[in-house]
């Protein structure tokens, strides 16, 4: 592996890997995925033990390398580790995050009432954590937004740079910001909506 400019190791670990604080949130929005389902359904329902969310929404289409939605699968896996299918509701046709959010707005109206949700805990990949949060302001401005990153490589987040998978994700992802927010796919975050640490 190739070293990288400390420079940009600095920026990244600045402005991508974002941290927030985390206190109770009416709602743990889900962001669905194949990778690492077991290490998300973990650290939702250690969120739900914790006393931090009311509900769960978890948002996820059929994806390569699954027959069936990813929000399914990732329901079962979040049940199994006790947070009751009661709290949770599905969003089952999103292939992007994007999808994922405008998909799961008129379900969470539907079911809660937006009104009603004034703060949301992000549970997704660390190395999209700041465009989870990037894509909700997009489409959802409004509501206080948290991040609880998960990382499922076997490097602490500080080391990332020496894990070749997740350097590779990493660094696409870090390509995505700027062309996302100029095709209006995501909007930078507001410090009134997510403090970020």
């Amino acid at each position: 592996m190739d070293p990288l400019d400390a420079d940009l190791i600095a920026a990244i670990n600045r402005y991508l890997l974002i941290r927030t604080p985390l206190e109770p949130a009416n709602l743990c929005f889900v962001f669905g995925t194949r990778p690492g389902a077991e290490a998300f359904a973990e650290e939702t329902a250690r969120l739900w033990l914790g006393g931090h969310f009311e509900y769960c929404l978890i948002s996820g289409g059929i994806t390569p390398g699954g027959a069936e939605p990813e929000a399914l699968m990732l329901r079962r896996m979040i049940i199994r580790q006790g947070v009751p299918g009661s709290v949770i509701m599905i969003e089952d046709r999103a292939t992007n995050t994007g999808e994922n959010v405008a998909f799961s707005l008129p379900i969470l109206n539907r079911e809660i009432g937006l009104h009603r949700i004034e703060k949301l805990i992000a549970v997704g990949k660390l190395c999209t954590s700041r465009r989870y949060l990037m894509t909700l302001q997009q489409h959802w401005p409004e509501v206080g937004k948290m991040l609880a990153p998960v990382n499922f490589h076997p490097v602490p987040p500080t080391r990332w740079m020496d894990h070749q998978e997740l350097r590779d994700r990493i660094l696409r992802e870090w390509s995505k910001l700027e062309p996302y927010q100029q095709k209006g796919f995501i909007t930078e975050l507001q410090s009134e909506t997510c403090h970020i640490l």
